[in-house]
């Protein structure tokens, strides 16, 4: 079972360096009415259902290294008001991600998307000073068990996820956490017991339907 943490440190040394980041791909999506958006290499997690596995898990095939400005003014220049890190996990790397971040004009929203398992309260507190920000964590599962079935990681991890949340909201960033509705009945949904929880559904490629039977995961239809 993977050790998130020590996963983290593995591929930190691959996606950055010298002050620079590995991204892949710089694009303009639909997503939240529309937002430029910089996909990063890299993940401390392997979740059977990824849609950007083959890059993402293999960072040192792929991408280039871009330093902070590079990356906020790739994004500016799209001209959108939200921006977002997608693709790998954005909060490899804490430093490279504090002053991107700051890079980011105040009248645009930068949006986090992450597993939340790295941010713990020191790094949580030191976000919390930049005020267009907004964290999307994406639960990986409902407990300990179902957690472990579709990361690859230790069970105990699923709670580094929920505590994040806790210090989100202690922190008064403004926030949400998404789950993929398909891999999960309501009632275990309902039981989490978070407000204002966002779905999401499966990306049904083969390979992650694939990925899912290997692992013994059953994908309900919505």
């Amino acid at each position: 079972m993977i050790n998130p943490f020590n996963l983290a440190k593995a591929i930190e040394k691959e996606v950055c360096r010298n002050g620079s980041k590995k991204f892949y791909r710089f694009r303009k999506t639909r997503f939240y009415g529309g937002c430029a958006t910089a996909d990063c290499l890299g993940c401390n997690l392997r979740c059977a259902y990824c849609w950007a596995q083959k890059k993402v898990w293999n960072p040192a095939r792929y991408g280039e290294f871009y330093t902070p400005d590079a990356v906020s003014e790739k994004l500016d220049r799209m001209n959108f008001s939200l921006v977002r890190i997608s693709g790998g996990e954005p909060t490899l790397c804490k430093k490279y991600l504090r002053e991107l971040v700051s890079l980011i004009p105040e009248d645009k929203l930068f949006i986090l998307e992450t597993n939340g398992i790295l941010l713990d309260e020191n790094f949580v507190r030191e976000l919390s000073k930049f005020k267009n920000l907004y964290v999307r964590v994406s639960l990986k599962g409902v407990d300990e068990r179902t957690f472990e079935k579709i990361t690859g990681a230790e069970g105990k991890f699923f709670y580094n996820q929920i505590n994040t949340l806790d210090l989100l909201k202690k922190y008064d960033i403004k926030h949400r956490a998404a789950i993929l509705i398909n891999l999960f009945t309501e009632s275990q949904i309902n039981n989490l017991g978070i407000p204002n929880l966002e779905y999401e559904t499966l990306i049904d490629y083969p390979f992650v339907q694939k990925n899912l039977k290997k692992r013994g995961i059953e994908v309900m239809r919505v």
